[in-house]
């Protein structure tokens, strides 16, 4: 049975969360690079804000202390994803793909430039692993390792082509990682990826309608299957003709600027 408060706003609050947040990064690693300090200060207080909510509300099993570790590990993510955009951590590599480069070669030249950036997110997946060790509240942990590892996949992919590779939401300062953005194809690793993200999705659902009504373990698993609902729609868009500016285009308004004085 579908519950309002223990499957829909769950979801409600995830969508709405994962929309708001996702422009507001947006907007402000496409701002001035003369911004990116204050941006990354107001990231790192949210980020040290949110591990501490992580933290406090992992002794609690109650339904506002999931909300609150969800939304904890969403800031925590947050921060990384801005330091990322920004080009504060990405990694010792910053210029173009060489393209006499193939295989291992050219693997390793991509992973250098994402280096520090996935060091710096295993590196707080085990964090909040062991600092969620057999607490009544895990969720925080499981929502950062979740979405790290989906966002790990969608990079493997990127790498080995995929039929819709354009992102209008890729900072200028980050323009030289589409060089090493496969060829536009479709590959069975985005389908298994999909139909693997999809599978986690439908696992997390059951979790959520076979737990006791109105509870926290519902509530819980109605926030991780929303977001990894999401996931699998991220991964389609990888698939399909769409362009996430049509999205978000409002959170890009330097950049729209910024062309409009070119093309005059």
């Amino acid at each position: 049975m579908v519950s309002w408060s223990g499957h829909i706003v769950p979801f409600i609050v995830t969508v709405a969360i994962w929309f708001v947040a996702t422009g507001l990064i947006a907007w402000a690693d496409n701002r001035e690079r003369a911004t990116f300090s204050r941006s990354l200060a107001v990231g790192s207080l949210a980020g040290i804000a949110g591990l501490v909510v992580i933290l406090i509300a992992s002794l609690s099993a109650e339904v506002w202390a999931v909300y609150a570790s969800f939304i904890g590990a969403l800031m925590v993510w947050g921060w990384h994803e801005l330091s990322f955009l920004t080009g504060a951590s990405a990694g010792p590599r910053r210029g173009n793909a060489d393209p006499a480069l193939t295989g291992a070669a050219r693997f390793r030249q991509a992973a250098a430039t994402v280096m520090h950036h996935e060091v710096a997110l295993a590196l707080t997946a085990l964090l909040l692993i062991s600092l969620s060790w057999n607490v009544p509240n895990q969720i925080g942990a499981t929502v950062f390792v979740l979405m790290f590892a989906m966002r790990l996949i969608s990079k493997i992919n990127l790498f080995a082509g995929v039929p819709n590779s354009t992102s209008d939401m890729l900072p200028d300062q980050l323009a030289y990682l589409k060089t090493y953005f496969g060829p536009n194809r479709l590959t069975v690793l985005l389908a298994v990826s999909i139909a693997a993200i999809a599978g986690a999705t439908a696992w997390f659902a059951a979790l959520a309608l076979a737990a006791p009504l109105g509870s926290a373990e519902m509530v819980g698993a109605s926030l991780l299957t929303t977001l990894a609902l999401l996931g699998v729609l991220e991964h389609l868009f990888l698939a399909l003709p769409f362009r996430d500016g049509m999205l978000w285009g409002w959170a890009l308004p330097q950049r729209k600027a910024a062309a409009q004085t070119h093309a005059d």
